[in-house]
């Protein structure tokens, strides 16, 4: 299941996750931000981005259902040190779905591609969720482009031994109240879209441990200790990516990004700025 819907996924009319908070007030209005907003024709659609700072390249990646204002924390606290280069997947916010399935590996090339219009190469990569699981098939499809990966709650499918058996459940429901109110030809929400988030969700990614071991860049692979994603599986992603570190966050869960993002961020931050080693306690 590709990491649950991280920030907003409006499925009523309610915030699915209402006992997490995850927005926030900014001077800056991210994501729509007509100042420095722009788009891009990028693989068959007009892909929606903006950019802000200076200094080294910084892909920020969100996640499934949410849009560039999911990452304003980050935003806000990388603008300082990096030249952000922040978009609307595929799908989502304001840029194009295309007529084709959504897919991650297709996510990732729009990705890819908007950074070759930037003429920019070598970039630190920052995914949150599926935003995790695109900067992986960066690392995987596309390795010139990445220096530096940090990826939060991302996994490598979409099954029980990744993903929590509850969040598979919601997956499942979810998909099947969306195709029921496309049948009753609902107009309160865009349920068609909202089909298409869901099926990445539940029928990608497929990643195998051989793809990962082809990452050649600096992964830092971060979870929360109650994560939507199983312990176990963000372990599994590291054990098999050649030069990785890890970071489980003790009492934190999917959410970090948002619900402490003064933690994250920093965490984040210290990866990016140090020479990267792998260390071993043997003597």
């Amino acid at each position: 299941m590709s990491t649950i819907l991280v920030i907003i996924f409006q499925l009523t009319s309610a915030n699915l996750y209402g006992q997490v908070s995850l927005e926030a007030k900014y001077d800056t209005p991210y994501g729509d931000n007509k100042a420095v907003g722009k788009y891009a024709a990028v693989n068959g659609i007009q892909m929606y981005y903006e950019l802000y700072g200076e200094g080294e390249p910084l892909l920020l990646i969100h996640g499934n259902g949410s849009n560039i204002a999911g990452m304003g924390h980050q935003i806000e606290y990388f603008k300082q040190k990096y030249k952000v280069i922040v978009a609307d997947s595929r799908g989502h916010g304001k840029s194009g779905m295309g007529a084709d399935s959504l897919t991650y590996i297709q996510i990732a090339a729009d990705w890819a591609a908007l950074t070759d219009q930037l003429a920019i190469d070598s970039l630190y990569v920052l995914g949150w969720s599926d935003g995790g699981i695109v900067g992986l098939l960066l690392g995987i499809h596309h390795p010139k482009k990445v220096k530096k990966l940090a990826a939060m709650g991302a996994n490598l499918r979409p099954d029980t031994s990744a993903v929590y058996a509850w969040a598979v459940q919601w997956v499942k429901e979810s998909r099947a109240m969306a195709e029921d109110m496309i049948a009753k030809k609902d107009a309160t929400q865009d349920w068609k879209l909202l089909k298409q988030q869901l099926a990445l969700l539940g029928d990608q990614p497929t990643i195998s441990v051989a793809d990962l071991r082809r990452i050649s860049a600096p992964v830092l692979v971060l979870a929360g200790d109650k994560d939507v994603i199983r312990e176990e599986h963000s372990v599994e992603i590291y054990q098999h990516i050649p030069n990785a570190h890890l970071c489980i966050f003790p009492g934190e869960t999917h959410f970090i990004p948002a619900t402490d993002p003064v933690l994250f961020n920093a965490t984040v931050q210290k990866f990016f700025a140090s020479p990267f080693k792998r260390v071993d306690s043997r003597w």
